[in-house]
């Protein structure tokens, strides 16, 4: 008897997509699939087969009844077991790619749906592994994914983040765990982009560090002449403003509401050589682009990277009017011929509506502008072509 033939069966109601399951799309809603005394008391975590409404076998799936995405697919072969050569098979492909694109080992090794792990993120830091386990399928294997992690990248430490609202509409908890190894007990060095970071895996946000910027700090360093002073908003750990620096900026002001992020921006420019280029102001980001603005500062390059003001598209409109005060604040702070750069990593504001809120805030200031460029994250978030979350951050730069 195979393996699938004892496994529960999830159908799908006539109306929901199949085709678009069959071709790549990941998730099945709640609302999709035919519910009924028995599925509703599949465990969360459990596998299943997803049926379309023909009883026609699609895919090997993970279900969870408490959360509106019921179903994530994680395997063609029905009958697949998640046993070590399945998850050591998708962490070697993931490595593979990684391994080819960076010379140090930094960066995002699983990237969620687009690296075959729906709703896993885990981040390598040298020696260190830092797991968000998103996804009610995951936590119940998190043991055989822990040892197969170990076993593929050779790190001594793995550490299970537990923040972040995703974990809560699973129905799990937010605790935090050292799953192998030992915590480090003080922040650690992160080479990128000719500065080096400081990540607090144990006390920071989400895993520690945002890789996902890599590429559009690089860009931003390279529109610095040397000398330049730039200003680097929702500055986190220093992203933009030390990779500037790194880049020949003379002097930089880093503003973020975290005095706790501030101190890790400043030992990352101490550990840079940069500590007498840098300067940090703590305060609500509207509040001081106005400060500045009443002050008269204006700098070379200006960029603001705040956190996703759209998180849903029930916060669209909201969410999109906060980009366009950003852009309107942030416009008069950039000398003429300058730089700014504004980002958005919500996914429910797409790229055509964030570059038009963007551009409507700076002319809203009386600026005119040329956009030069458009970034993304880097190659080691992969993107699914079938899902739109995915591909959640923008970067647009512009010459005022």
């Amino acid at each position: 008897m195979t393996q699938s033939a004892d496994r529960p069966r999830i159908r799908l109601k006539p109306k929901a997509n199949a085709r678009g399951l069959r071709h790549g799309f990941p998730w099945v809603y709640a609302n999709d699939v035919v519910t009924d005394r028995r599925t509703r008391k599949i465990p969360a975590g459990a596998l299943a087969v997803l049926e379309d409404e023909n009883r026609v076998p699609i895919a090997l799936v993970a279900v969870n009844p408490e959360s509106k995405i019921m179903c994530r697919v994680l395997d063609r072969d029905l009958d697949a077991e998640l046993n070590a050569t399945w998850f050591e098979t998708r962490l070697r492909r993931a490595l593979d790619m990684r391994e080819r694109l960076f010379d140090a080992p930094y960066y995002r090794l699983i990237h969620a749906e687009a690296d075959g792990f729906p709703g896993v993120i885990i981040d390598r830091f040298g020696d260190a592994c830092v797991i968000q386990p998103n996804a009610a399928w995951a936590e119940a294997h998190l043991d055989t994914l822990t040892d197969a992690l170990v076993a593929v990248t050779g790190v001594t430490t793995v550490l299970k983040n537990a923040s972040g609202r995703t974990r809560g509409l699973e129905g799990l908890d937010d605790v935090n765990l050292t799953l192998r190894g030992t915590a480090p007990d003080a922040p650690l060095p992160v080479p990128m982009n000719g500065a080096t970071y400081m990540a607090d895996l144990t006390g920071g946000q989400k895993t520690g560090l945002f890789y996902d910027q890599r590429p559009n700090h690089a860009f931003a360093a390279r529109l610095v002449q040397p000398g330049a002073q730039v200003l680097d908003v929702f500055s986190h750990v220093g992203g933009f403003g030390l990779a500037m620096l790194a880049g020949g900026a003379g002097q930089a002001l880093s503003v973020d509401g975290s005095a706790a992020a501030l101190e890790l921006a400043a030992r990352g420019a101490q550990a840079s050589g940069f500590a007498d280029r840098f300067q940090t102001r703590q305060g609500d980001a509207f509040d001081v682009l106005t400060q500045l603005a009443e002050e008269g500062a204006q700098y070379d390059v200006v960029i603001c990277d705040p956190p996703a003001f759209a998180p849903s598209k029930q916060a669209l409109d909201a969410g999109l009017r906060a980009y366009e005060r950003i852009a309107r604040l942030a416009a008069p702070l950039v000398k003429p011929g300058g730089y700014l750069g504004l980002c958005s990593c919500s996914h429910a504001a797409d790229l055509g509506r964030f570059r038009d809120a963007s551009s409507r805030g700076i002319g809203r200031a009386g600026r005119q502008a040329q956009l030069i460029h458009t970034g993304f994250a880097g190659p080691d978030h992969p993107q699914l072509p079938q899902l739109a979350e995915s591909g959640y951050l923008k970067a647009v730069f512009y010459r005022l």
